[in-house]
């Protein structure tokens, strides 16, 4: 009900905007141009500082689509291309994630954390953690490929844990006569169902699980934040957020600074006094700064009196019986 809610919502908001604005533009920004292109944002230089973003909900499956026309590729495969391209160009001299992310899901955070591994120690880049607003959870457990970690001053970090988000609306359908009907092949077959009361062995099951990840995300920080302090380990990952300065103190970050403080850091590392940032990204517009979106690579734009119109579903919402290293589950959005 909540995803026809919110395609009722726009579509409502939509006929709206092209009902004032008298016409619809409906353009192609891309085609089926799927390559993935280079463009310089900032500086000059033959050195280069690639700069990658990795940003909004962590996930191995394909973005947000409006009623089709338009979809997105997911995060994990964004990463695996930028970093691919960036492994065959021996003029990069580091890399920048810029992570203003609350997580998402375990396997694809976890995959995402693995890649970026990978890479440096395929080519010694050193790689570098920019934090924006937020960089929790999944965003976190990314992050601890880096070599350092940046904070802004404003950022919110930590949420190191794992979360199944779930309902039991037993109560609910008793007040309306409904019966589970379901047919299962076993007992847990239809283990952390909506419509009935968990048992205690399921829930022994699914917390087991849970335990599991989160016994992998501790170790992902340990290894990750050697320096960190083990008597902070239980207050570091008992899921709070922490602010900037908290980081720092505890251990989970290494500066606090801005985006200027970063680019200055990934020339030292680079060893050079100039380096130019680039952008990989998908289409024919290229992102025109460091923090500007990028064109999606295929579909079209629907847009009345140039305000471009969203019709899109998220595609979050069928998260929702999956364990995620998530701060704020689309259960509760």
């Amino acid at each position: 009900m909540g995803r026809l809610a919110s395609a009722l919502r726009t579509g409502l908001l939509a006929t709206t905007l092209i009902g004032l604005s008298g016409c619809v533009v409906i353009s192609p920004f891309g085609g089926q141009d799927d390559q993935l292109r280079e463009t310089t944002v900032q500086g000059e230089g033959d050195s280069k500082i690639l700069w990658l973003p990795i940003s909004g909900f962590i996930s191995d499956a394909p973005g947000r689509q409006a009623f089709g026309l338009v979809q997105q590729p997911s995060t994990l495969a964004s990463v695996t291309r930028a970093l691919d391209k960036a492994a065959q160009d021996d003029d990069i001299g580091a890399v920048v994630l810029r992570i203003n992310s609350p997580g998402g899901t375990v396997s694809a955070a976890d995959e995402i954390h693995a890649r970026i591994q990978r890479y440096h120690e395929t080519t010694g880049v050193p790689v570098i953690a920019s934090f924006g607003g937020v960089a929790a959870s999944g965003g976190y457990y990314v992050a601890m490929a880096a070599d350092t970690i940046i904070a802004q001053p404003t950022s919110i970090t930590g949420s190191i844990g794992v979360i199944i988000p779930g309902v039991n609306a037993k109560g609910l359908l008793d007040k309306l006569g409904v019966e589970d009907a379901s047919y299962v092949s076993a007992p847990h077959k239809d283990i952390m169902s909506p419509l009935r009361d968990a048992t205690p062995e399921e829930r022994r099951i699914v917390q087991d699980v849970i335990d599991s990840l989160f016994a992998r995300f501790v170790a992902v920080v340990e290894a990750g934040r050697p320096g960190l302090d083990p008597a902070q380990l239980d207050t570091v990952t008992d899921g709070r957020i922490v602010a900037a300065d908290d980081a720092r103190r505890l251990g989970l970050i290494d500066e606090i600074g801005h985006i200027d403080d970063v680019l200055t850091l990934a020339r030292a590392k680079a060893g050079v006094d100039e380096a130019r940032v680039i952008r990989y990204y998908r289409g024919a517009r290229a992102p025109r700064s460091i923090l500007a979106e990028a064109a999606a690579g295929s579909g079209l734009s629907l847009s009345a009196a140039g305000v471009p119109i969203d019709l899109s579903i998220d595609s979050n919402a069928g998260t929702a019986t999956q364990p995620l290293y998530l701060w704020q589950p689309p259960a509760s959005r």
